[in-house]
């Protein structure tokens, strides 16, 4: 099988487990939130992977480090989300506790593409 660029950056792999552990988070949600957190929780963890899948087809350092930043500021709306979630009572303290430690670690590597690039 053919193998894009951007499937293996690490970062990428990083944020399909991260997106996958979203969706096992969220499909304990209440029914009433399946168009309000659940649904933004998803589309943003998506947009993580998505940008960064993106970056890899941009030509310039400095599109790269831009989609680097849309994948970073899809996380950081992520991690908000799912602080509002604890607050809410959705997830419990030890669930965002797991999460934000996938997040932590996916959020340095994103932002050691950045500094990779920025250092050129």
């Amino acid at each position: 099988m053919i193998q894009f660029s951007f499937e293996r950056l690490t970062a990428w792999q990083l944020s399909r487990v991260f997106v996958k552990k979203i969706y096992q988070l969220t499909s304990a949600f209440s029914k009433e939130e399946k168009y309000g957190l659940v649904s933004q929780l998803r589309r943003a963890s998506i947009s993580v992977s998505s940008n960064l899948a993106e970056c890899s087809s941009r030509l310039s350092a400095i599109d790269q480090i831009r989609f680097y930043q849309y994948s970073f500021s899809s996380l950081m709306e992520v991690i908000n989300q799912l602080i509002i979630s604890s607050d809410l009572k959705f997830i419990s303290d030890q669930e965002l506790t797991e999460i934000r430690k996938d997040g932590h670690e996916l959020s340095k590597v994103i932002n050691g593409l950045v500094k990779s690039l920025n250092s050129r």
